[in-house]
């Protein structure tokens, strides 16, 4: 493993000065890791602590209203508050990761969570919920979101970004639902209050690797960006002023091109069909067809895991083709997985079940790495940012999702509504996301 604080070594091209001492400096550089994966890898294990604090609201729903006799709706409104604050956040958490350091920022949230989490055990009324869950913990796994990969691909790597991008999307996206059988066994035996202090627990023990390992530039340990050329100044630490308030104009600078209207209103419809509808209802109304919650749940862990190779697959492939037409598949594929989801649901898993696992798994969020290529590409420099907000977009529309499938769900007592709602606006989307119209220098 890289030393973090090994001293810096020349980040010009020597070669013509001093030819003799090149081959063994390159050999050197190619023999060791290159601090890029470290800080990856750490920012993997992070994004899948985060995604497995925010699974545990989705398995809490049923043992919540049996227990207090809250609504679907008024325990939905806690889940809305805390991907609504996911999203809103992650724009000025990507800002202040700017001004003030990825570790100080990420290792903040991890606490936050912790508090908002192990609060949750003395709760007695719903409006507790909504600030522990919604709040607390919504402000803290923002911080930690989508935005916070781009900020480390964008200043860590210029070769293998795009796939990059991928791994650590499938860890933000696919370890809440990896980590759904566990929690909802957890809540079935031993109830809803051993998860929240696991998450409590393990939220903390996540801050001593955050802060020894996780630096915020290449150059602050004496290197450039990973697959930068010789004499390229990628990764450099440059000051950046105006910490929140860049967020701010950032957005206003964005909001005057029709691209960002176009990417945030097809990811609002992600975040709608994904974390919002599936993410938050899928158990309950697997159940409400005689399905047993935990094997619902499992369901979902395997939805978690083919969108790794989904996830991965699309990183490496938005290195290579039109983000575009990834996104016109990505969308179109899901909003036909949606329409035929409520003629599949039942007591048993049938085969047909199976085959809208492995697809609609594939494309749960593929969607993010050419979304993250194209604000790059839009945005130049203020792209973390920027999809900072399009991200919140993606929030909202799970918010709204996860609040209107509750409000279906106690009106008419089923969600097919919903399924079929979400079905056609992904097809919305699919249709947007050719609209964008790419820098000719991209083409």
């Amino acid at each position: 493993m890289t030393d973090l604080r090994a001293p810096a070594p020349p980040t010009g091209d020597d070669s013509a000065d001093n030819p003799t001492s090149a081959p063994a400096s390159v050999t050197d550089e190619r023999r060791r890791l290159h601090p890029a994966w470290i800080v990856a890898g750490v920012g993997f294990v992070a994004l899948l602590g985060a995604a497995a604090f925010r699974s545990v609201p989705s398995v809490l729903i049923e043992p919540l209203h049996t227990e207090f006799g809250w609504s679907h709706a008024t325990i939905s409104t806690a889940i809305s508050l805390n991907m609504l604050l996911y999203g809103l956040i992650s724009p000025f958490a990507a800002a202040l990761m700017d001004r003030f350091g990825i570790r100080k920022v990420v290792c903040s949230a991890l606490v936050l969570i912790a508090a908002g989490s192990g609060l949750t055990v003395f709760m007695t009324q719903a409006w507790q919920l909504v600030a522990t869950w919604g709040l607390l913990v919504g402000v803290g796994v923002g911080s930690m979101s989508m935005p916070f990969v781009a900020t480390i691909t964008g200043r860590w790597f210029v070769q293998s970004r795009g796939l990059v991008t991928g791994v650590l999307t499938a860890a933000g996206a696919t370890g809440q639902l990896v980590f759904l059988p566990l929690v909802s066994m957890l809540a079935t035996e031993h109830g809803w209050r051993l998860p929240s202090l696991i998450v409590a627990a393990v939220a903390l023990s996540v801050v001593p690797l955050v802060w020894l390992f996780v630096r915020d530039y290449p150059s602050d340990v004496g290197v450039r960006a990973y697959g930068a050329p010789a004499g390229s100044d990628a990764g450099a630490r440059v000051p950046i002023a105006g910490g929140a308030n860049r967020a701010l104009k950032v957005l206003a600078s964005a909001a005057r091109r029709p691209g960002f209207w176009l990417l945030a209103g097809g990811f609002a419809i992600c975040g709608a069909s994904t974390n919002g509808l599936v993410g938050t209802h899928f158990v309950t109304a697997a159940h409400d067809h005689g399905m047993p919650p935990t094997t619902a749940a499992g369901l979902l862990a395997l939805v978690g895991i083919f969108d790794v190779a989904g996830t991965i697959a699309s990183g490496w492939l938005s290195d290579r083709v039109d983000p575009r037409y990834l996104l016109l598949g990505y969308y179109s594929l899901r909003g036909l997985s949606l329409l035929i989801l409520p003629s599949l649901l039942g007591p048993h898993t049938e085969p047909s079940m199976w085959v809208f696992i492995v697809f609609y798994g594939l494309d749960w969020i593929a969607t993010v790495p050419p979304t993250v290529l194209l604000c790059r590409e839009l945005f130049g420099a203020d792209g973390p940012i920027a999809f900072g907000w399009v991200f919140a977009a993606h929030q909202v529309g799970a918010a709204v999702a996860a609040t209107g499938a509750g409000f279906i769900r106690d009106v008419q007592g089923t969600y097919d509504l919903a399924w079929y709602v979400a079905g056609a606006l992904c097809g919305i989307a699919a249709v947007m996301s050719m609209l964008v119209r790419r820098p000719k220098t991209a083409v």
